[in-house]
């Protein structure tokens, strides 16, 4: 069987890390991205590896354009052609309204959550493009049901860039269709991962669980469920399609 490769960004933690291990379950080579927490990352190489898998960590900063191709171009190097992305990588600011937020703070948020996303997108489609010469592949970006539901009062801006990611998958999807790559979302709701502590609130989940249909928070490993069923060839027939994780939210 042809060797399978996947980028996974934002993979030292959380719903990447988890998707990281469970693509490497499935015969993927995993690319494992990270920003800062080169430990982290190694760790989940480590994990693979043990596993009898085929994992390397690369450092870069999604919303950095050489570093994407830099991360690309090591891939290509060192584990081949590429079959799979995820656009995981996302960061939020502490919890504010809008009329508190300054442009700075609204720049960085849309540079890794959606310029990053853009990027990242682009160097999957000029390898798995057949209008390249590629074979084909399957894309899916991590947004959130922020996009649905706004985030009053905790983090518009983050729901917009998710907003902006949900029309990525939607319009990318259409555009490469026939070119042998699909594009999918999954929306994760309320799930237990360390970005909340970036918000300012590391217990957020178990404060606002109760108002989840099913009375609790997710598990990053549900979430990854979906996204490698999504690269998969059980989903052969899906593109532009999205998967909300959210207990019924």
């Amino acid at each position: 069987m042809e060797d399978k490769t996947a980028i996974v960004t934002g993979a030292g933690r959380g719903i990447g890390a988890a998707t990281a291990l469970l693509a490497a379950d499935h015969g993927y080579g995993v690319c494992v991205n990270y920003l800062h927490n080169e430990a982290a990352a190694d760790d989940v190489v480590r994990k693979i590896r043990e596993r009898g898998g085929r994992a390397i960590a690369v450092g870069a900063d999604v919303s950095v354009e050489a570093d994407v191709i830099d991360m690309f171009e090591t891939s290509d190097k060192e584990l081949g052609v590429l079959s799979a992305l995820v656009n995981n990588a996302g960061i939020l600011a502490p919890q504010m309204r809008v009329d508190a937020m300054n442009a700075g703070r609204i720049d960085r948020i849309m540079r890794t959550n959606v310029t990053g996303c853009f990027i990242c997108a682009r160097q999957a489609v000029k390898r798995m493009s057949s209008a390249y010469g590629g074979k084909g592949g399957a894309i899916v970006n991590v947004s959130s049901m922020a996009s649905k539901l706004g985030s009053p009062g905790e983090y518009v801006d983050y729901a917009a860039s998710k907003a902006a990611v949900d029309a990525l998958t939607i319009g990318l999807a259409g555009e490469v269709a026939a070119e042998g790559i699909r594009v999918n979302a999954v929306r994760p709701g309320i799930i237990y991962t360390d970005i909340h502590a970036s918000g300012g609130e590391p217990g957020r989940v178990d404060r606002v669980k109760a108002g989840v249909p099913m009375q609790r928070g997710g598990h990053p490993e549900e979430v990854a469920e979906a996204i490698i069923w999504l690269l998969s060839g059980a989903a052969s027939y899906s593109t532009g399609c999205f998967i909300d994780v959210s207990g019924g939210r």
